[in-house]
């Protein structure tokens, strides 16, 4: 029971991992023992996290590609020889109404969003044979809607339901797939909107804990499911939001 959280020797493969989030999350299976291996498309912002990382001691390996190019997952792939996690976080966001878009840029939001980690988890389970851990990142936005954001929303609503289907077929393969779904977080992402008296105010009222989520507070639930702690659970989508789904 004392080594619960212990990811020696374990390969944690993260996406959209140079800041934000992704960053956090790289950072905490890190320090639980793993070796990190950090993908964005920027080698520089990626030698610089990494750069962050070994100086805490962690293993971190950056690896720069589009996740949505094929040909550069299949090089990217070629290079990794184990794996045991995966964390999918990388994601676009596009709000405008329904009329402002196109279908060439829906299909571009739906490719970074659930196209690329369905790749990803395909791919990443033939690396990991009987036993891994596959983390999707998707969003409080997969089950609450608001104006202006139809596309992300039915994305990460996909996200939500691929995980399940995953779940279900990589179970037998010893392979737990679960989903993280953020709330409001104080990301670089969204350093506009940290200080908008209107969201503040909206966060206060509608959470629980009453503001924005700090980024390293994603990082206990990104350890906790790729560890042996969570190992009967799958299917699932914990949901990191300081209670505003289920606070009104």
């Amino acid at each position: 029971m004392t080594n619960l959280f212990d990811l020696s020797n374990k390969t944690a493969f993260i996406t959209g991992a140079s800041r934000g989030l992704g960053f956090e999350m790289a950072k905490a299976l890190g320090n639980a023992g793993a070796q990190v291996i950090l993908n964005s498309r920027s080698s520089i912002s990626l030698e610089k996290s990494c750069d962050t990382l070994r100086a805490l001691n962690i293993n971190a390996i950056p690896m720069a590609f589009d996740v949505t190019d094929e040909a550069a997952m299949d090089d990217a792939f070629t290079q990794i020889s184990k794996l045991d996690i995966l964390v999918n976080n990388v994601g676009s966001r596009d709000r405008r109404p329904i009329e402002g878009f196109d279908l060439d840029d829906v299909r571009l939001l739906l490719n970074s969003n659930l196209v690329a980690p369905f790749d990803l988890a395909r791919r990443a389970s033939q690396l990991m044979g009987q036993g891994g851990r596959i983390i999707n990142v998707t969003s409080i936005a997969g089950d609450v809607a608001r104006a202006g954001d139809a596309i992300y929303t039915a994305s990460k609503a996909g996200l939500t339901g691929l995980t399940k289907a995953l779940a279900a077929e990589l179970g037998p393969k010893g392979i737990n797939v679960n989903a993280i779904a953020p709330g409001f977080f104080a990301t670089q992402a969204n350093i506009d909107m940290v200080d908008d008296p209107a969201i503040l105010s909206f966060l206060e009222t509608r959470t629980s804990i009453g503001r924005w989520g700090h980024p390293e507070e994603i990082a206990g639930a990104c350890v906790f499911l790729a560890s042996n702690a969570a190992s009967y659970v799958t299917g699932q989508t914990l949901t990191v939001d300081g209670g505003l789904t289920s606070h009104f």
